[in-house]
């Protein structure tokens, strides 16, 4: 197939990977053609903008940072409404963003004949190079099954939850069980550090009992060797805790926890690392426990 890809960041230029991987031609924009070098130097075609990409191919995949993105790269004036004698029936944001922008995106494409899905994953850069994602759906039943199989080079649990904003809802529910486990999980290897013991064993030992998680297997060995490397940007995790703490005052909802790894991560932001990974949460901690 002839497929649109818009954005390449740390997630975006791995997934692309597989679906170029699997044979299907990539027609690319992104905001700095650098990062899709890799991609280009595969055989990937360039646009200058959203709109080109939607009047050269059948599917259009978007995964760009923040919501003023989204909405550029759809509703801007090159954006993928814009374009005359577009081929692209099928549009898929990957991105995380508000579950209302995502209806806004779905109600613009069907008035134009189109179908649109909002998709955000989960798995961070480790799971988009091995094409492990997690990705909740939302969206026409039949769209989705028309996406499915390029979403199976993607991840490997993938499901339908709902209709248009269904998906980034789920994203939301993701995004505040990681923020409470982020904090836990930083917490707990800064008291062992403090404590003399050793990180990396503590991470073997108590990962196989009720304490494992994907965080502390995938994260904890960064935090015990100091890697602050972003496999999610600290920029991009606090955006998304603004959409569910918005989500949840919709509902009605009070999210303690949430607040407080908000604080945590602002406090790392300030620090300087708002383009570090999430782990980066515990040189806030450690900040605000400095050593006697």
């Amino acid at each position: 197939m002839n497929i649109g890809w818009i954005g390449t960041g740390i997630m975006g230029a791995a997934i692309a990977e597989h679906l170029q991987a699997a044979g299907h031609a990539l027609h690319l924009c992104t905001r700095t053609r650098a990062k899709a070098e890799q991609l280009l130097a595969g055989g990937a075609a360039w646009c200058p903008d959203p709109a080109e990409v939607a009047r050269a191919t059948e599917v259009v995949f978007t995964i760009v940072g923040y919501p003023a993105e989204v909405e550029a790269v759809y509703f801007g004036a090159h954006g993928i409404f814009s374009a005359e004698k577009s081929t692209a029936t099928l549009l898929v944001d990957l991105t995380s963003s508000p579950p209302a922008l995502a209806r806004r995106i779905s109600a613009a494409a069907t008035a134009r004949g189109l179908a649109a899905l909002d998709a955000p994953v989960t798995g961070g850069d480790v799971g988009a190079r091995e094409g492990t994602l997690s990705i909740m759906v939302g969206g026409n039943a039949d769209a989705f099954e028309r996406a499915l199989p390029l979403l199976r080079l993607m991840g490997r649990n993938i499901e339908r939850v709902g209709g248009p904003g269904a998906g980034q809802q789920a994203k939301v529910v993701n995004q505040i069980l990681i923020a409470g486990t982020m904090v836990g999980l930083c917490e707990a290897l800064l008291v062992a550090a403090r404590a003399g013991l050793d990180q990396t064993q503590l991470i073997r030992l108590l990962g196989a009992g009720a304490a494992g998680s994907w965080a502390l297997q995938r994260l904890g060995p960064r935090l015990a060797r100091g890697d602050q490397a972003p496999g999610f940007m600290v920029d991009h995790f606090l955006k998304d805790l603004e959409i569910a703490l918005h989500e949840a005052e919709a509902l009605g909802l009070k999210l303690p926890g949430v607040e407080l790894a908000r604080t945590l991560y602002e406090k790392a932001r300030a620090l300087g690392h708002g383009r570090s990974g999430t782990q980066a949460l515990i040189l806030a901690l450690e900040a605000l426990n400095p050593q006697r």
